[in-house]
């Protein structure tokens, strides 16, 4: 049984909600954010990532850059760029890219049901990441970006929330720079938002499609408050948690592709001979490989591409991680011949979110780093049967697109 709660959101005025929407704080490199914050003074960016209007010399770790992220928030109330909803209320969010729309429901979820795995995980996190979001989450008082989270689709509450945006305009409709077309509704109507509240007794369990490290630091906000708050009730906003639920079949996974430094002192030959003993190989020359079926994978190596196809019996097609191709390229060939250690902290390799396609692995390669994969995307079943049988997948395993804008909803704690 999942509980959703209403609230009163924090968000832009409609004339500036595109002026203050900003791509999700994790996407960007602290250069490539500070590029995007410049000069734009109602960017929600220059609160997620505070670092972008410091001194380049300062820590992203040093507590004024924390302070900073208050401060900035601060600023975009006096700067009337945002304002607070005066009673509970719950939100739509749609996001159209290529023609294809997918729509949400912005609530409040319990860090209960995120302990107890009725809201469930399917990626380990890391502390220094973690730490960093605790401390951006006191600092602001706020759940500052949304978890993506999904379930499996209920027809009940699309027709109700269809319904909703059919009699209702919306209060935000504007295009984004990367062409993504971003609609909001405000759900008001005390009847309409018991209805679905009730629905969602009815939904078993949420699942985190992207936000791990996000939720996890805000459950452990709300643990710290509790501790702080002995005689707390439970109903403080501290039990909750900022998040947009999707239904499954709305959602689309992108390649999430790997490069890597070097060769781990192998040659290319003495590669090439080491990766055919799992895989068969096809040169294809100048031609960029895009995978499109499980099992197969491409490899840009010394200006050329090759389709590595995966050998019968390699793994085991009844195991839910290793049957990920994510795990049959870290087993069979990241960690074994390439020697690479920890894949979630190990500096020889990189990861690339397929939406910046495979020139961009092209790019990579003649720059900075030896090889590139590309990848054949992770299903959104396959997540969800991973995390149901309390399993993990391998770290950077999914890529979602569209992303989710921060700035246009923000859940105060207090």
């Amino acid at each position: 049984m999942a509980t959703i709660k209403p609230f009163k959101a924090v968000r832009p005025f409609p004339e500036k909600a595109q002026d203050v929407a900003a791509l999700p704080y994790d996407v960007y490199n602290r250069k490539e954010a500070a590029a995007a914050a410049r000069g734009k003074l109602d960017s929600f960016l220059r609160v997620d990532r505070p670092e972008t209007t410091l001194d380049d010399r300062m820590k992203m770790d040093d507590p004024f850059v924390y302070e900073t992220a208050r401060k900035n928030l601060d600023k975009l109330f006096y700067r009337k760029a945002l304002t607070q909803d005066n009673k509970d209320c719950l939100y739509i969010y749609e996001l159209i890219m290529d023609g294809r729309s997918q729509v949400g429901l912005v609530v409040c979820t319990a860090i209960d049901e995120y302990l107890n795995n009725t809201i469930k995980k399917h990626e380990l996190t890391r502390a220094d990441k973690e730490e960093d979001r605790i401390k951006h989450v006191n600092a602001c008082d706020a759940n500052t970006g949304p978890i993506f989270l999904t379930y499996r689709g209920e027809d009940a509450i699309n027709v109700i929330v269809d319904k909703w945006r059919k009699e209702n305009a919306p209060v935000y409709d504007f295009v984004s720079e990367d062409g993504i077309i971003h609609r909001a509704w405000v759900i008001d109507d005390d009847s309409m938002i018991n209805r679905l509240v009730k629905k969602f007794k009815n939904v078993k369990s949420l699942y985190i499609a992207d936000g791990h490290h996000r939720s996890a630091s805000a459950v452990k906000v709300g643990l710290m408050r509790r501790e702080a708050n002995p005689n707390y009730t439970g109903e403080e906003e501290f039990n909750y948690f900022l998040s947009v639920l999707f239904p499954d079949e709305q959602l689309y996974i992108m390649d999430y592709n790997r490069v890597v430094k070097d060769l781990n002192g192998l040659s290319i030959e003495e590669f090439l001979n080491a990766l055919s003993e799992k895989f068969e190989i096809e040169d294809r020359g100048s031609e960029a490989v895009k995978p499109q079926q499980k099992g197969s994978f491409g490899l840009y190596l010394d200006n050329k591409w090759y389709l590595l196809t995966v050998k019968e019996g390699v793994y085991d097609l009844a195991d839910p991680v290793n049957s990920l191709d994510v795990a049959i390229l870290q087993n069979n060939v990241l960690v074994p011949i390439l020697g690479i250690g920890d894949i979630r902290t190990d500096e020889r390799i990189d990861f690339v979110g397929g939406i910046r396609g495979l020139k961009e692995l092209e790019r990579r390669v003649n720059d900075d780093m030896t090889l590139a994969f590309s990848m054949y995307p992770t299903s959104i079943e396959e997540l969800m049967n991973i995390a149901d049988a309390d399993l993990l997948m391998p770290p950077k395993s999914t890529w979602f697109e569209p992303k989710l804008r921060s700035g246009l909803f923000i859940h105060k704690l207090s």
